[in-house]
Formats: C-alpha cells, sequence, structure tokens
C-alpha cells in the first residue's frame, strides 16, 4: 500500500523538498475469525494503531526522508565550484538542517596560508562587523541561551542584544587532515539542536568540508599561478616623451600563458609586443615567460625589424619547445615620427582609435609560431594620428565576451569608438572604457587570459 506522506523531520526548512515516499507493502493478513472459544456471534479482533509494524513503517520513512535530504543538499555542494559559492551554499543548507534564520562562517585554514574571510547568511555587512568585534573564542561557542549564560562576554551579550539573536550553534568545518574553520547558526529565540538535528548536520558537514578543501587548493593553485603570472610580467610600464601606456591584465582559472611588453629601444623607439602561449597552467606560465624574456632580447638587436625578431623567436620554440605553438605581435614604434612598423605571427590586428576614426590596421595573414616549418610573413607599416590610441590585445579578451569571432571583432571597435572625448587624452580610462563595455560587470564567460595594451601618441 501507499504510506502517507512521511512526517517532516524537524527543524529542516520547507524550502528542502521533501519527496513523497512508497514503501513497499507487507502481505495482507489472513482476515482474522473469532476466537474457537468465543461465543457465537462474536465479531474479530480489530487491528490497534501504534502496531509494532505501523511505528516500523514510520521510522522507516523518517529515515529515507533524511538520506534523501541529505543527499539532495551534498549535490547542490557538490556542484559549486567557486569557495565563496560554497560557503555560501553550506550556510543556507545547514540553517536549514538545524532551524536556523541566519549564520556565519569563519574561514581560517588551521595551516595558516589563507585565505582567511567571514560569510554570512541573512546577516548584512555591518551585522558581520559587529560580529568580528566579539572575541573568537566567545564567538565559535554553542551557547542554547545567551542571556541566561553564566560569565558571558560583555561584547557578545551585546552585539546579540544589537542584532537581535538569543542562541548559537557552532560545528567546526574539519577534513580528517586539517581544520579549515567554524560555522555558526543563530536563533532568535533560546534554543539548540536536538541529538537528531546534531547528527544531521554532522553528516553533511563532513561532506562538505571534503569538497571545501578540495576548492580551497583550487584557489590556493590560482593564486600562486596569478603570481607567478605577474611577477613575469614588467613591473612597470617605460615613460617616453609624446608617448603613453597603459595596460589591463586579468588572468584566468588556468593561469593562462598571455603577455605583454613594452621595452625601449635606440634612437628613442620603443617596441611592444603582445603575445599568447598554447595551454593553460604552470607549464604554460614558464613557457610565457621564456618566449617574453627572448623576445625582449631579439628586439634589442633587432627590434627595427619586425619580422627577424618573431622569426628568431620561431626558431628558439620549433627547437627549444617544439610541442607549444603561441601566436605574437610586436611593433616598432617611432612616437616623434608617429610611425608603427609591426608583425604578427597568428594574432589579432591592433585596434587605432581616436576623434576621426576607429579602425583595425591591415596586417598579413600568418600562422601562429611553430605551426610552420620556416615562419616568414611581411611587416606593415602605418602612421598614427596625434591624439589616437593603439590598442594590443590577445584573443581572449574577443572570447571572454562569448560571442563568435566576427561578433568580438565588431563589439570591441564599437567599444574603442564610444569613449568619450573626456577620456580620450587618457589611454587608462580608454582601456577602462572599452572593458567595461566589452565584458560588463566582470561577468564574461571563458577561462582565457585577457591583455589590452593602450598606447598614446600625444
Amino acid at each position: 500500500m501507499n504510506a502517507p506522506h512521511p512526517p517532516k523531520v524537524a527543524g529542516i526548512d520547507p524550502t528542502v523538498p521533501t519527496p513523497t515516499h512508497t514503501v513497499a507493502s507487507a502481505p495482507p493478513a489472513p482476515e482474522a475469525g473469532p476466537a474457537p472459544d468465543a461465543p457465537a456471534g462474536t465479531p474479530p479482533p480489530v487491528a490497534v494503531p501504534g502496531a509494532p509494524g505501523s511505528l516500523l513503517q514510520d521510522r522507516l520513512a523518517g529515515w529515507v526522508s533524511d538520506l534523501t535530504t541529505l543527499h539532495e543538499l551534498t549535490e547542490r555542494m557538490c556542484r559549486t565550484s567557486a569557495l565563496d559559492t560554497a560557503l555560501e551554499e553550506l550556510l543556507r543548507a545547514g540553517a536549514a538542517l538545524v532551524g536556523a534564520r541566519r549564520g556565519l562562517v569563519v574561514w581560517e585554514p588551521g595551516d595558516g596560508l589563507g585565505p582567511r574571510t567571514t560569510v554570512g547568511h541573512g546577516l548584512g555587512r555591518a551585522d558581520l562587523g559587529h560580529l568580528e568585534t566579539v572575541p573568537r573564542e566567545a564567538l565559535l561557542t554553542s551557547t542554547a541561551d545567551l542571556l541566561a549564560e553564566p560569565g558571558l562576554d560583555p561584547r557578545h551579550r551585546e552585539v546579540a542584544a544589537r542584532l537581535g539573536y538569543a542562541a548559537a550553534h557552532a560545528v567546526p568545518l574539519t577534513t580528517d587532515d586539517a581544520c579549515l574553520g567554524t560555522a555558526v547558526w543563530l536563533y532568535d529565540e533560546p534554543a539548540a539542536p536536538d541529538e537528531h538535528h546534531r547528527h544531521l548536520i554532522g553528516r553533511y558537514l563532513r561532506q562538505a568540508a571534503e569538497h571545501l578543501a578540495l576548492l580551497l587548493e583550487v584557489e590556493r593553485t590560482r593564486a600562486y599561478a596569478a603570481t607567478l603570472t605577474g611577477e613575469l610580467l614588467p613591473a612597470r610600464l617605460p615613460r617616453l616623451p609624446g608617448f603613453q601606456l597603459a595596460v589591463r591584465h586579468r588572468t584566468g582559472p588556468r593561469g593562462g600563458g598571455d603577455w605583454y611588453d613594452a621595452l625601449p629601444l635606440p634612437d628613442a623607439a620603443l617596441g611592444l609586443s603582445v603575445g599568447s602561449v598554447t595551454g593553460g597552467g604552470p607549464g604554460a606560465v614558464a613557457a610565457m615567460g621564456r618566449l617574453r624574456a627572448s623576445l625582449r632580447a631579439y628586439a634589442v638587436m633587432e627590434g627595427e625589424d619586425p619580422v627577424a625578431v618573431l622569426s628568431d623567436l620561431e626558431l628558439l620554440l620549433r627547437l627549444t619547445e617544439p610541442a607549444r605553438s603561441a601566436t605574437a605581435l610586436f611593433a616598432y614604434c617611432e612616437p616623434g615620427a608617429r610611425r608603427i612598423t609591426l608583425a604578427g605571427a597568428g594574432h589579432s590586428p591592433p585596434l587605432l582609435t581616436g576623434e576621426r576614426r576607429t579602425e583595425y590596421a591591415e596586417t598579413s595573414l600568418s600562422a601562429p609560431l611553430g605551426m610552420l616549418a620556416c615562419w616568414e610573413a611581411p611587416s606593415v607599416e602605418f602612421r598614427v594620428e596625434s591624439g589616437e590610441t593603439v590598442l594590443l590585445y590577445t584573443d581572449g579578451l574577443l572570447r571572454r565576451t562569448g560571442e563568435t569571432m566576427d561578433r568580438a571583432f565588431a563589439r570591441l571597435r564599437s567599444a574603442a569608438a564610444g569613449v568619450p572625448r573626456a577620456l580620450r587624452d587618457d589611454p587608462g580610462a580608454v582601456a577602462d572604457h572599452v572593458l567595461a563595455t566589452l565584458l560588463p560587470g566582470d561577468t564574461a564567460r571563458g577561462d582565457e587570459d585577457v591583455v589590452l595594451l593602450a598606447a598614446r601618441f600625444g
């Protein structure tokens, strides 16, 4: 038979759906007749509610409901891919399991390597600020009734009265190897989860902590890759008369191999380069550093001939890293003459923008470095008007828009053409406007690096 809808687990938020479960029906009992020695006409015995079989079914339904709820909450946690999102999901699920309205996670990895943060659920930024003033030992302690707690820290009592909570339940976030922090849920009235609820939240947090530990490692790896990439790129851009430079660089989650460079050359010239190594992760970052350093050396020796610079770089790549390819663009700039000579290897063309025009520079089509037995393509030369800005960029800027390449090129040109007149004298403001227009709110899709190098001729 179909069992009635099982009772909700006490304290579970109704937003977590509890499905209807079907319990296997027991074989029907034979119809009871009167006892052999009963008088004629005696009715058969009637089943009494609450018999052992009925209690067993109710208990089984409760277990199934608990397991289903834990399974759904754990699945939601496992679908998170960022540490902040996972901590918010943990607080939301925990609040449903223990019947609390608000909570916070104090994230403090025990190894001291960070990152350290505090995330709240149902708490504003000002509320978290007040909670940060409470001594850590007092804040991270379970208390069923704060007002009745003897020896309660005065600051904790004051903050609890201000925020309107009367009890707290704290649970450490631990794995077999490490302590990650503590989760605390706050009750509006004096309360504490019973043994059943403590069992549920304990089982959930054991699984959640393992997932959080994995996300922590991913977060640290990304931070290390971003730091390494930053150290391999120029710490500052050179300053030359009649020339202004600005760059915007965003490292993707995988820590890709995009680079940029600006190198003063003899005769008051300037070498500009952008490029990208295939692949991602530490290997691509290391390869990017080697290629960029080599390109600088070739630029000093023969920078006035961009084709020769990229030809030498291609030969080096083919001999030292035959499994990799790279795109690159090198421009030899003469600020005094407002002239640029450039060569590109599989790279997107520069974009010129100013009061009178916004157009892509005409460059010859060429394969990326390392793709052909011998790379060579003709260079192109063009002049830049006073006040115009040249934008050099990597393909990640286009791919992160989520558009096709043709539409991405059109959007980039439109963004550069729409720079307000008041911002055109500042290459940094031009780059910021283009990024904000092309990738609004930094909600771009994709994991590629983004490089945007803006060079304004005075």
